[in-house]
């Protein structure tokens, strides 16, 4: 399978006690930027959210969805290393 070239853009960390840690865009293989990726720390952990938006009967829907694992694991690696670092 062919790999995507990831990079984080832009890491917004959230001050405070809430699961809401950062939002974060990130470009792939230098052809389309994505917005909203959401660090949030979960009941294991630190995890990534994909972006989400609420359609008009109040229920959210990820706007963003890997195709496999392997690329979901991927876009989570680079932006919690990119977090970390920050």
């Amino acid at each position: 399978m062919k790999t995507l070239d990831i990079e984080v853009l832009d890491i917004r960390k959230i001050a405070g006690d809430g699961n809401l840690k950062a939002f974060v865009d990130v470009k792939f293989s230098d052809a389309i930027i994505v917005k909203g990726f959401n660090v949030v720390m979960g009941k294991r952990g630190v995890i990534v959210t994909m972006p989400r938006k609420v359609s008009k009967d109040g229920r959210w829907f990820d706007i963003l969805t890997p195709l496999n694992d392997e690329v979901k694991a991927e876009i989570e690696t680079k932006i919690l290393e990119a977090y970390e670092q920050e």
